[in-house]
């Protein structure tokens, strides 16, 4: 198989493990919000001391299935190591290695992702048990999600031709990029514990469920809940702001244009959808396409922000 041929070939499964992991977490968000989160015990790896559940409840059905998925997309990525490997190891320019580098790093993150999942599953934080340590947990469990999307969609784009990205803007562009950055870490946290806190104290109404919020009898997370949808609207006019300013700087020609406005319209779609996840009391089909819309702003976020980061002669004159 001829090289370009073989990088083609390589850059589409790169773009399917990218894919396939979106479905890895959507089932882990069904997972959580249908509470099956004990469906195998306290076990790990095996589920109630067996290796494939004889008599399995649904809920255990849901674990199961979620810990199979789990551990396909291991297999997965590591035929994408080997893979990268195969293809990229003979080049000796930054794209040959940054693949490589990118490919071993998606690899150590699903190992931590397993791991932090494990552990939930052995301290007995999972379905509605809450300890002083669940917050802090699932806090761990997105920011390694976040950062394994992000290293899958930089091998995926620089496999699929993207430019060497330079560190060489002006401070004040790397320095909004991080914000934007921190903004959205902040808005998954928060959006985190705003479900875990919906999930063990579930509320009738909306008027209810704002009650809740406001009250000073009600436990912590309740209370926290309602910095989501402030740190949600602040972050998000932030993000199209970015997204307007980073565009202005580029040429017609450039990807960032692309970018900008696919991630300034998620941006919008997703304020829309998550007004209507809370007025509906955030059933679990609205959580799993709230979640789908947040995965899809993180990825345009760093597709838009890696090609202006590799554009590096438009950010010099900029």
């Amino acid at each position: 198989m001829e090289t370009k041929t073989k990088i083609s070939v390589f850059a589409k499964y790169a773009w399917f493990v990218l894919a396939y992991n979106l479905v890895v977490i959507l089932w882990g968000v069904f997972l959580r919000a249908s509470k099956s989160g004990d469906g195998c015990g306290q076990n790990w790896l095996t589920c109630h001391g067996e290796v494939i559940p004889s008599a399995p409840e649904l809920k255990t059905v849901i674990e199961f299935t979620h810990r199979l998925t789990s551990a396909l997309d291991g297999v997965f990525i590591i035929v994408l190591v080997v893979w990268a490997f195969r293809v990229w190891r003979s080049g000796k320019s930054q794209r040959n290695r940054s693949v490589l580098k990118l490919a071993i790093a998606s690899f150590v993150l699903v190992l931590i992702e397993g791991a932090i999942g494990g552990g939930l599953v052995l301290t007995g934080n999972t379905a509605e048990t809450l300890t002083p340590a669940r917050p802090f947990w699932m806090s761990a469990h997105l920011i390694n999600t976040l950062i394994l999307l992000a290293a899958l969609t930089l091998t995926a784009w620089r496999s699929s031709g993207g430019n060497d990205i330079t560190f060489k803007a002006s401070p004040k562009y790397l320095a909004a990029i991080i914000l934007g950055v921190i903004f959205i870490i902040l808005i998954g946290i928060s959006g985190s514990i705003a479900a875990l806190s919906s999930m063990i104290f579930p509320s009738g109404t909306f008027s209810e469920g704002i009650a809740q919020d406001f009250s000073p009898t009600s436990h912590i997370l309740l209370r926290l809940r309602l910095f989501h949808p402030i740190i949600a609207v602040v972050s998000s006019v932030y993000l199209i702001l970015l997204a307007g300013w980073l565009k202005g700087k580029m040429p017609e020609s450039s990807s960032v244009l692309l970018w900008s406005n696919v991630l300034s319209v998620l941006v919008l779609v997703q304020i829309a959808f998550g007004a209507m996840t809370l007025l509906t009391l955030a059933p679990i089909v609205m959580q799993l396409g709230h979640l789908l819309l947040a995965d899809a702003v993180w990825i345009s976020f760093i597709l838009m922000t890696a090609n202006f980061l590799a554009e590096k002669e438009e950010i010099r004159l900029a």
